[in-house]
């Protein structure tokens, strides 16, 4: 357990408490969270957790403007649903992009877990895309995705990491229950 890990592992619970919570901050803060642990990941030969870190930051700078200006600037954006195609689409997405990920880190990286790592990554980013956009079910993929991310860690030794994820998978839990309710009560 370095530092590095240590310091990456607060920032991200932060952060995540502040997304449940619905601050804007929580961008910014996540955004330093993705560049410590594209480090930590890359250390541990953890791949395309490193890519996904880079493309976190992209989507961290992403959430952050759509939350606060956003297509109506003098609106909140506000919690909604996927219809079924959306879902779908989305969850297509993810099985594609871990097909064509998973390929290249066996082919071509010497990567320590190069599918299991490749599946999660596609799928987070599904999930982060969905989060941004304020769409609901996002929580239950990051449930889904932060368990199996907990038994990646743990195989990785990377333990404190796991740990974190599984206080994700609860804030997880929450950001569902809150989101869900929201939605609910937005409703006529």
């Amino acid at each position: 357990m370095s530092p590095l890990e240590v310091c990456a592992s607060l920032l991200g619970l932060i952060a995540v408490w502040l997304t449940v919570r619905q601050n804007p901050w929580c961008w910014p803060i996540g955004l330093v969270m993705v560049v410590l642990y594209a480090w930590v990941f890359f250390e541990a030969k953890l791949y395309s957790n490193t890519l996904l870190q880079c493309v976190y930051a992209a989507l961290q700078l992403y959430g952050w403007w759509h939350w606060t200006r956003g297509d109506r600037p003098d609106e909140r954006l506000q919690v909604s649903s996927l219809n079924l195609r959306q879902t779908l689409s989305g969850l297509a997405l993810g099985v594609l992009g871990s097909a064509v990920l998973g390929l290249l880190m066996m082919t071509y990286t010497d990567a320590s877990a190069p599918w299991q790592d490749a599946t999660l990554c596609a799928f987070s980013l599904v999930a982060q895309v969905w989060m941004a956009k304020k769409r609901v079910q996002c929580w239950a993929l990051w449930i889904l995705l932060d368990v199996l991310f907990v038994v990646l860690f743990i195989n990785q030794a990377l333990y404190l990491t796991a740990a974190l994820y599984a206080l994700f998978t609860l804030l997880a839990c929450h950001g569902w229950l809150t989101w869900r309710r929201e939605l609910l009560a937005a409703r006529p």
